[in-house]
Parts: structure tokens; sequence; C-alpha cells
């Protein structure tokens, strides 16, 4: 198999240390790079300047991306800024590759239905990189939602919260794709995988509301804060969906809780912990996942594309649905500049 990832920043190294675990030397990785950094990120988020990237994962890099795919790669992982994905991922898909796409699919709708084309006409498997679907507290908290052990769901308020500066220490965050518009970035993309999450829970919003901006003193040209509320449906009536996005929290939080008429449910996934509230109960259920290590999503979610590509079957999360966490994001940031509700459906 021969793999070609396009950007080695952090996720990109991520995913090139992944197939190597995964693959061993059974795979050929090859990359397209531009910036031509050369230091290792390291699991825990630091920059090894000692080891070079290229060598430390024998990757042949090519500066131009057709040099790139006439090389003939299997799979591309596209993992360059938002704003760059829709014409990467269509000329690899137009060469030949099945591709995984990291979040978000783009920065804007524009070119994205082409790429859905593109993918079903010449059954290539296309996959989102929203690897929070694999995580051992959002699949507990979908069986419980499934059971029905709350009864009739009420409400939901979902929140994340990081201090921006703390994402990747070994770079300057004023230069990071977060923290740039020409790059796609902005709390509402960059913190889509709550939006992925709560699609799969519970659909696509109607409608959706929202205010935020460039509220800190963080050097940023993008909103570092954002407060949603979605119109959701569930049996015929609507359901809302609060979520409150920031790029400020220390130290993080991220938390979903869902109420029904019979109980709630807290999904907390800094504390690895999802509790479980019943009318009649004098304490929770509380269902831990301590010691739960971040990389295993990711080696599952790798796994998964793999398994997808060699069976050819629909990932969990195909271009279609990394179109429609897209379309609520960029929802949300036509609200904020509004100051109008947006209709989905």
């Amino acid at each position: 198999m021969k793999v070609l990832v396009i950007g080695l920043g952090g996720i990109g190294q991520r995913h090139t240390r992944n197939l190597r675990a995964l693959l061993g030397n059974t795979v050929e990785i090859i990359a397209y790079r531009v910036r031509r950094q050369t230091h290792v990120v390291t699991p825990a988020m630091g920059a090894d300047a000692s080891r070079n990237v290229e060598d430390e994962y024998s990757i042949r890099v090519f500066s131009n991306l057709d040099d790139a795919l006439a090389q003939t790669p299997d799979l591309a992982f596209v993992c360059n800024p938002s704003s760059l994905h829709v014409p990467v991922t269509l000329a690899c898909l137009r060469a030949g590759c099945d591709v995984f796409v990291e979040k978000p699919l783009a920065d804007s709708i524009g070119g994205t239905d082409e790429l859905v084309r593109e993918a079903a006409d010449h059954n290539r498997i296309g996959m989102v990189g929203y690897q929070l679907r694999f995580h051992p507290c959002l699949r507990k908290l979908a069986e419980i939602l499934h059971s029905g052990v709350l009864g009739e769901i009420l409400a939901v308020r979902a929140t994340i919260g990081e201090y921006l500066p703390n994402w990747h220490p070994y770079e300057d965050y004023r230069q990071m794709y977060a923290s740039r518009a020409d790059l796609g970035g902005g709390v509402v993309l960059s913190q889509i995988h709550e939006f992925d999450y709560l699609y799969s829970l519970f659909g696509l919003p109607k409608r959706i509301y929202a205010i935020g901006g460039h509220w800190s003193n963080l050097e940023i040209d993008v909103e570092d804060t954002a407060s949603i509320l979605m119109e959701c449906a569930l049996n015929g009536r609507p359901l809302p969906v609060q979520l409150h996005q920031d790029f400020l929290q220390s130290p993080p939080s991220r938390q979903c809780e869902v109420i029904g008429d019979r109980g709630r449910v807290l999904m907390d996934l800094a504390a690895l912990t999802v509790s479980v509230f019943v009318r009649g109960q004098a304490k929770p259920t509380v269902h831990e996942f301590v010691g739960f290590e971040r990389n295993q999503l990711f080696l599952d979610q790798l796994q998964h594309f793999l398994d997808c590509v060699r069976t050819r079957t629909p990932p969990v999360v195909d271009l279609r649905d990394g179109q429609q966490s897209l379309r609520m994001a960029l929802a949300v940031k036509a609200s904020m500049s509004s100051r109008q509700a947006v209709d989905l459906a």
C-alpha cells in the first residue's frame, strides 16, 4: 500500500505515526509539503527538534501535488489547512485515491457537492476525521439515549472550552490555522467535533441562532466565543440543543448534558465519565473510562478507514456527513454575522 499524507503538522504526523504502528514497513508513505518544518511532533504535543520527521518515518517528500499524485498512491490523508481541503481532496479523488479528510471538510460549502459526487461516481471511499465517534464516552451516551431510561428527551446542553495558546505548545498560537481567518480558523470551525457528534445523536437542526465573536485579548482575527441554540426535532416536537464554544477555558471543559422527563445524563470528556441520574435513585450510575488513551481514538478511526477501504463499505462519517456538520457550523457563523436565525431544513 502507498499512502500520500498532505501536510505534516501535528495531525498529519499523528496519522503517519499511527500508520507505521498499524502497518509497519508494509506501507510506503509519501508526503506533499510546503513549509517543510523538520521537527517531530511528539505524542505529548511537544516538538523534538533533534529528530527529522521525514527520516523518522521514512517519508519521501514532494513539493508539488501533481508530482506526488503521479506516484499513484492508494490512499490520501488531507491534513493541510481547511481552506485548502476542497481542491486538494478533489485532485486526490480524481487521481484514484480513497481519501481521509481531516475535519472540517472545508471552510465554505462551495465545492463540497462536487467532492461528494466525485466519490460516489467513482466508488471512492471518503471519510472525514471525526475521531470522537470512536470515543467510549460518546458511545456510552448514545447507548443510554437509545435505551429510553431518560424518558422523553427535553433538552440538550453541550460545552467545549480550551485555552488556544495551550493547543500546540511547539508553535506560536497566532500562526496556527485555528487563529487565522485565511486558513479557515475560528472557534466554530476548529471545534466542529461538537457539531458532528450532536448531529450523530439528534440529526440536522431545522434552524440555528448564535451570538459570538472575538471577545478576548487573544491576538487572532477570528471568533473565540460562540453561544448557539439549535432547533432539532424529536418525536414530532422541537428539541432545543444548546452549545457553547470558546478558546479560553483553562483547564479545558468538554461536556454534554441530556435532560429527559425521567432522568438526565452528563458526559464529561475531560473527566472521562458518563453519569446517569434517574428519578427515584439516590445516587447516579457513573460509567468511568479513566485511563483511556486519547491516541486510541485515532488508531480506531484509522483501522476503521482501512477496513472500509478493504471491504469497500461506507465509513461511519462519510463526505456527506462531513458536509452536514459543515453546514451547521457555517449557519452559526452566518447567524453571528446577521444576528438572525438561519434555516437549515
